[in-house]
């Protein structure tokens, strides 16, 4: 028993609900969460997403009713995904001005002017290979400043079109400092980026690539075979840290806005780590795998899916995340300040 006993009692502070709200050390509201959203060729267009139930995939004009729903309901942020009609070895259609993703945020600013709008910077779903970059036509693997520079032209493209925010995700060496140049250069001097700067190579994607029709294949379509048939050689190890700190501080270093960690729940420790030692904002990103696991769950009526989710939100923003993109927001709206 302790010494204490019966002065300090833990559990005083824990018999109403007041209390409980009073003594509270974290609270998750909705201006902490960013809505993804996947944007699809056609009109009219709201397809249901087997791999992650409660999601879809929207045509423009769909995609526009459901920011509106969003933002009434004190959502003030959205990320963007386009699925192309045709891929490339370049992927040309990413940086388009009539891209799929470039039309969407002009018709997004005009319909909800006060909704920011970030838009993900990566190649997976453009291209004919499905991996984040450009494939070397000789050697089969990923050509890290080629693929820079074609993120720095669709930062250009997407900031030209009205996005707030741009988040790059394709771990490429150097990519920060390659599309801040180049927005700046294109006097886009305030709009930020949102840098997956620590995105592991993590089995938690699963149901995404599905969704974007991204999954790496093992040849470019002229027939080259390639020599990566994952993203191990450009993600980050699970195994690893201290190389996840390394990989923020360039990042920082470079001119990255918004640090972000993905996936979330299994990387809490890393989060933390990211929190006490910089001082940009943290953004966590609660994937497609950490979503549908507990939608699978709750469908077999195993746990409660709405408390589960919010519960695994609310210790994300414990580690210290002060963003965190998340699917869930529908599931876990009534728990939310």
């Amino acid at each position: 028993m302790s010494a204490y006993f019966p002065i300090q009692r833990l559990t005083r502070l824990r018999a109403s609900k007041a209390l409980r709200a009073l003594t509270q050390e974290n609270v998750l509201s909705t201006q902490d969460l960013i809505i993804p959203l996947f944007i699809i060729h056609g009109e009219n267009l709201e397809k249901p997403i087997q791999a992650m139930p409660g999601q879809f995939q929207y045509s423009i004009d769909r995609l526009i009713i459901k920011a509106q729903d969003l933002f009434q309901a004190g959502v003030l942020a959205v990320l963007l995904f386009g699925l192309p009609k045709h891929k490339d070895s370049l992927g040309s259609e990413s940086y388009s001005e009539q891209g799929l993703v470039q039309r969407a945020i002009r018709a997004l600013k005009q319909a909800v002017p006060e909704l920011l709008v970030i838009t993900d910077v990566c190649l997976c779903s453009y291209t004919d290979t499905g991996h984040c970059g450009v494939i070397h036509p000789h050697t089969g693997l990923l050509d890290n400043d080629a693929s820079c520079e074609i993120f720095a032209k669709i930062a250009v493209s997407h900031a030209k079109a009205g996005a707030d925010l741009v988040a790059p995700s394709g771990m490429a060496d150097g990519m920060i400092k390659f599309m801040r140049t180049a927005l700046d250069h294109n006097n886009f001097n305030s709009i930020g980026l949102l840098s997956y700067a620590v995105k592991y190579a993590s089995s938690f994607y699963g149901p995404f690539r599905e969704v974007a029709d991204s999954a790496p294949q093992k040849t470019t379509a002229s027939g080259l075979s390639l020599k990566i048939h994952d993203r191990q050689t450009y993600q980050l190890n699970p195994a690893n840290s201290r190389e996840a700190l390394l990989e923020a501080e360039l990042d920082a270093q470079e001119g990255a806005d918004i640090l972000m960690v993905k996936p979330a729940l299994a990387y809490l420790d890393i989060i933390y780590q990211l929190k006490n030692k910089f001082n940009q904002p943290i953004c966590a990103y609660q994937v497609s795998g950490e979503y549908s696991m507990v939608k699978a769950a709750a469908e077999k009526n195993w746990i409660d899916g709405p408390a589960v989710l919010f519960e695994s939100l609310l210790a994300i923003k414990r580690a210290g995340a002060d963003l965190i993109i998340t699917y869930a927001f529908e599931d876990i709206k009534k728990f939310l300040s």
